[in-house]
């Protein structure tokens, strides 16, 4: 399945091209998140997910789940030197971060990173017995063809260049700016970008029907921060040196002239663009307008040209997001002369491809994506890169088979009774908040009463029998991926919501909340341990899974989910005091990580990750509640000297176990809406009142905050 649906997922062009680079082979992604104005939010960051789904190293020597300890936890990773008042993430990590090494072809690792490459050697088998499986027919048969297709070195090789050719071709028999208008509109099926861009998603205000979103693209480094902020001059340099290496590959002419032209253009569009922040308040980016307003936001930009050639011909209402970007994007549009832009089409084109054609290009794309933009110094195995390209296209297919050979139905029963606890303790805590009003919870209520939970595996499976995959054409197979997955959509407009689809796919180690859809929902990949274990102490299962449930549900109710109703709306159904009241609080959650510094000059973006800090922080509380009144009155054992809401609050430092290079790390910071995990423990343990009496946390102890300065939200 290649339908993504926000930012943190675009891993399925991702990991064709490394660390969120803007290519054309993203083009396929981008109609179902504009410019970051999307109705998911994950557990994991952008990086963090594309190193599980790309990295590389050995395979797995066991396909079976992984155990912690004695009883969930690792106690050997454990530095008990540390005071946990001062590091908590060092007291339960601190030996494990020191002994662990990241492996040379990945960016980041982790216990995250350890899921993801278990589940990357059971699709492994599951793809290579398909593929070798000559009498194999329908989706098996599929699966089978585009592993073949992309581990045929040898006759990828021979093609070398020959797959860019006829988009190389056409991109130089443009003339005018009406025609390069039409390229643009054909971006969804086929290599090209464009600079505003299209697709189809849920309506927020109308999450019973689908609507046409525009919005501002045509980036090619991770954010807009690259082009504009000197801390990445070099990176912004390095990538100049890498325009010109694209060009002369593809045998483009005047390479120098136009690489500088290209960097150009696109810092032009960077200074046009919305910040990450901006892009990601819902109420802004939700502006409805008919193709005449449309067309008069942007003069010279004709959209009934490029809508006809987007196959969106007819339609008259489109929810415009970064809408004072808009003018000035067609400014710039109007301003550039249709050789640079052509130039700017055959780069994004080139480097959409460069992963899947020869050596050469394949090279070339990773030394700048990979190792200069996240610091990964090796590339990793060709099969890992052929599980994530087949995982992309045909991703529900391969599902069916994760699901029936690693997820027990006893995994599922288990994760809806802790969504019941989970539910049941937010419920009570609604009741007993002392800054909200009557009116506004009972509508809270109502919204957590009406959160739909999709555990493991989608009810129905994505029907693949129209998309052509052929055994040897990597890039074909990409290219007719994405327009299918495009066409799918279009065909969808006029047509109820499909509550029951998935944005991710079983075999995906992570975890979403749908805010049009009020879903949680958690792939089957990410019930094992360190998350969940059935033998597991049950207070380490807490702080794992238990954790995760909490954090999404607390996005129902972070400062952007807060924003939809139960019933997926986008309105406004809080009192005006208790809105502000809720904005005093986030604030003060935001000036707390503004001022975590991972490195000189360097500081977590608190307003960008102000969502996931609240899930965080909301779903550690929910998780101890649950914890406690799963005890039914009992006292918690202890365990090697530990009570069970110490074990709780290590089950959740134990997740976040990670390591990152410091280029990975810098470019999260910039362009994530996640904190680094580092700070996802210690940035959510210093507000949780159980943490300080659990660990005997006093004031002059490094973390201690307080009373008064702790943030409390849900």
């Amino acid at each position: 399945m290649k339908r993504v649906w926000f930012g943190a997922a675009a891993v399925a062009a991702l990991s064709l091209s490394a660390f969120g680079a803007s290519t054309s082979a993203q083009a396929h992604e981008q109609h179902a998140c504009i410019d970051d104005a999307c109705e998911m939010v994950s557990l994991l960051p952008d990086f963090a997910q594309i190193a599980a789904q790309t990295a590389g190293g050995g395979v797995a020597t066991s396909l079976e789940s992984p155990r912690y300890g004695a009883w969930g936890f690792d106690i050997t990773g454990m530095d008990t030197t540390v005071k946990p008042g001062d590091d908590f993430y060092k007291f339960a990590n601190g030996v494990w971060e020191a002994r662990t090494e990241i492996p040379s072809d990945r960016a980041r690792y982790g216990n995250f990173d350890k899921l993801a490459e278990l589940s990357d050697a059971r699709t492994k088998a599951i793809i290579e017995a398909a593929a070798a499986d000559k009498a194999a027919a329908g989706e098996k048969a599929k699966v089978g063809a585009a592993y073949r297709a992309f581990m045929d070195e040898a006759g990828i090789e021979k093609l070398d260049a020959a797959p860019l050719k006829p988009w190389l071709d056409e991109v130089r028999k443009v003339k005018t700016k009406d025609e390069f208008t039409t390229m643009m509109g054909r971006s969804s099926t086929t290599p090209y970008a464009s600079i505003l861009g299209v697709g189809v998603s849920i309506d927020a205000k109308n999450p019973k029907a689908y609507a046409v979103m525009a919005g501002t693209s045509g980036l090619s480094l991770p954010d807009r921060d690259y082009y504009l902020d000197a801390k990445f001059a070099d990176k912004k340099t390095a990538y100049l040196a890498y325009v010109q290496q694209m060009l002369t590959l593809g045998g483009w002419d005047k390479p120098a002239e136009h690489a500088k032209a290209i960097v150009d253009f696109e810092t032009k569009l960077a200074e046009a663009s919305w910040t990450r922040v901006e892009r990601r308040d819902r109420d802004k980016t939700y502006n409805p307008a008919n193709l005449a307003e449309l067309q008069a936001m942007t003069p010279g930009y004709d959209w009934k040209r490029y809508l006809a050639a987007a196959e969106l011909s007819g339609v008259d209402r489109i929810i415009v997001t970064t809408n004072t970007a808009f003018p000035k994007f067609a400014k710039i549009y109007a301003d550039t002369p249709v050789d640079t832009l052509k130039a700017w089409q055959a780069f994004k084109v080139i480097d959409g491809a460069a992963p899947l054609l020869s050596k050469r290009f394949v090279d070339a794309a990773f030394a700048f994506r990979n190792k200069t933009l996240a610091g990964q110094p090796e590339q990793r195995p060709r099969w890992k890169r052929g599980v994530a390209q087949v995982n992309n296209m045909l991703g529900e297919a391969v599902g069916k088979d994760y699901v029936a050979a690693y997820f027990p139905a006893s995994s599922k029963a288990k994760m809806e009774s802790l969504v019941g606890d989970i539910r049941t303790v937010l419920k009570t805590r609604i009741d007993n908040l002392d800054w909200m009003g009557a009116e506004t919870k009972v509508k809270a209520q109502d919204k957590l009463a009406k959160f739909t939970v999709k555990i493991g595996y989608p009810d129905h499976w994505r029907d693949y029998s129209a998309l052509e995959i052929k055994d040897n054409d990597a890039y074909g197979n990409l290219i007719r991926a994405g327009a299918w997955d495009y066409r799918y959509d279009v065909a969808r407009l006029n047509k109820p919501v499909d509550k029951t689809e998935w944005g991710m796919t079983p075999q995906t180690v992570n975890a979403y909340y749908n805010f049009a859809n009020n879903e949680i929902v958690f792939p089957a990949a990410i019930l094992q341990a360190p998350f969940f274990h059935p033998d597991a102490d049950p207070a380490i299962n807490y702080g794992g899974i238990g954790g995760v449930i909490g954090h999404e549900i607390g996005h129902g109710f972070d400062d952007q989910g807060r924003k939809s109703d139960g019933d997926g709306v986008l309105r406004d159904w809080w009192t005006a005091e208790d809105g502000a009241k809720f904005q005093v609080q986030a604030d003060k959650l935001g000036a707390q990580y503004s001022a975590f510094e991972p490195f000189p000059g360097v500081h977590v973006n608190g307003k960008l990750t102000m969502g996931e800090n609240i899930g965080d922080m909301a779903g550690l509380a929910f998780a101890l509640d649950a914890y406690r009144v799963s005890l039914h009155g009992k006292p918690a054992p202890v365990l090697d000297g530990f009570t069970g809401d110490q074990r709780v609050y290590l089950g959740w430092a134990q997740v976040w176990r990670g390591k990152s290079r410091e280029d990975a790390l810098k470019q999260q910071i910039a362009s994530d809406p996640h904190s680094p995990g580092y700070y996802r423990v210690n940035g959510t343990i210093r507000n949780q009142p159980g943490w300080y009496s659990a660990f005997d946390v006093k004031a002059g102890d490094t973390l201690y905050v307080a009373p008064a300065d702790r943030v409390k939200i849900w």
